[in-house]
């Protein structure tokens, strides 16, 4: 959408991106192989091909690294989109869920055969896992109910998880995200499912304690980072320093309805998160800043779109060349327009993750307590607020703050960035000897 406030849109696709050729008319389902000693058979889980950049860089985190050290091994990928993963990365895919189901049959049928629904679904998930040696879940705020019902990823997770058991198939969660769950039975599904894992580590410590608190053992189960914090980054561009303190602020938007979008209020949280942060785009702009709006998902355009209209509502044609939009298409493509800001404000997780592995400091609108955890590991952990009811002052007050300390903190983050990788390096050392050995 072309505005007065002059939207750039970026849709193209960086090469580094794609780590294999197309395979436009292969099948999506995995050939049936048998196992054979020393020739893995991998399968990648997750919510995949959804368009959510931060789900996308950790399956190519992974796939990266499967490729590089155990290039023997036959991948597939059980997806949200099996098109849309074959057509990135060239590998073939499965749909976590059959298509259709009960929600097309007469009412007084659907109750009756939702037990028969969920039959067919593990013995499909069974079928499918049985030919993997390993079921890996590559980073990701898997465990948490973000949007779900009991009935959506919390159950796929269970169903994928059993089959595998009941297959012989190991089951690894890497770097996993976990937390809040609020439904006491999405809480048991998800905590039943990282109970059958055969090797598990988490991103962060809140993961972790917070499956302990629910009862699972995570004695044995290790901290690593973020898997998306070993994923390559774009060379960044030579800045001028200006003398005139005007910076580029990237402000990270998000189409952000509360914890369960699908819930009563999620209108009027949108659009007071939107109105504040209106406010304080604004405030930017009239310092004579530029501003680059960011998303980390193609259904945050939806939110990108409010914003502007709002903008507009108050500018008009006042500063139009001091803002834009871009239109990202995945995790490197978001790297490369944040390579181009000094300071981002953001609300996605991998919006900050983008951010910090690019050396930005980075102010956090977060919906979770996971952005906090990973700012104060950072060096960042004054910068934070809550999305649903952040003060816009304070966030003007962080923003001077971290400007004044830019290039302290900038400092901080990529002595913290190269601690980071060495820690995901004993990771694949651990992955390699425990998960993906030659008797897999």
């Amino acid at each position: 959408m072309q505005t007065e406030l002059q939207l750039r849109a970026d849709v193209e696709v960086h090469p580094d991106d794609l780590d294999a050729p197309l395979l436009a008319t292969a099948q999506h389902r995995p050939a049936e192989k048998p196992r054979s000693e020393g020739t893995p058979a991998v399968a990648l889980f997750g919510n995949f091909g959804s368009d959510n950049f931060g789900n996308e860089g950790s399956l190519r985190a992974m796939v990266g690294f499967l490729r590089r050290e155990r290039p023997e091994a036959r991948l597939f990928c059980v997806c949200a989109d099996p098109v849309v993963v074959q057509g990135a990365l060239g590998m073939p895919a499965v749909a976590i869920r059959r298509p259709g189901g009960s929600a097309r049959r007469p009412r007084v049928l659907k109750a009756s055969l939702k037990v028969l629904d969920k039959v067919r679904d593990l013995a499909r998930a069974f079928r499918e896992i049985r030919q993997a040696d390993v079921m890996i879940v590559p980073g990701t705020g898997i465990l948490d109910d973000f949007g779900e019902p009991p009935q959506g990823m919390p159950l796929d997770i269970f169903i994928w998880c059993l089959a595998a058991r009941m297959s012989g198939t190991k089951v690894a969660f890497v770097s996993a995200g976990a937390g809040p769950i609020g439904h006491p039975v999405s809480r048991w599904l998800m905590v039943s499912a990282a109970r059958m894992a055969h090797y598990r580590s988490w991103r962060d410590t809140i993961s972790r304690d917070f499956m302990r608190n629910a009862g699972l053992n995570v004695a044995d189960d290790a901290v690593y980072p973020d898997i998306a914090f070993k994923l390559p980054t774009p060379v960044q561009p030579a800045r001028a320093t200006s003398g005139t303190g005007i910076l580029t602020v990237g402000v990270g938007v998000m189409k952000y309805r509360g914890w369960y979008f699908f819930a009563d209020g999620g209108q009027a949280i949108f659009d007071s998160y939107l109105d504040r942060l209106a406010r304080f785009v604004l405030h930017l702009l009239e310092a004579g800043h530029h501003v680059k709006l960011l998303t980390g998902e193609i259904t945050d355009m939806e939110a990108v779109d409010a914003l502007i209209a709002r903008l507009q509502s108050v500018a008009g044609g006042r500063l139009p060349e001091h803002a834009s939009a871009a239109r990202s298409s995945s995790l490197h493509c978001l790297m490369e327009e944040i390579s181009s800001t000094d300071v981002v404000v953001a609300t996605r997780f991998h919006n900050i993750v983008c951010a910090l592995m690019m050396e930005k400091p980075v102010i956090s609108l977060g919906y979770s307590e996971k952005n906090d955890v990973l700012l104060a590991e950072m060096g960042l952990g004054e910068f934070c607020q809550r999305v649903e009811a952040f003060d816009v002052d304070v966030l003007i007050a962080h923003f001077e703050r971290a400007v004044a300390r830019r290039r302290e903190l900038e400092d901080a983050i990529r002595a913290r960035n190269l601690e980071f990788r060495k820690r995901l390096d004993l990771q694949d050392g651990r992955l390699l000897s425990e998960v993906l050995s030659s008797r897999c």
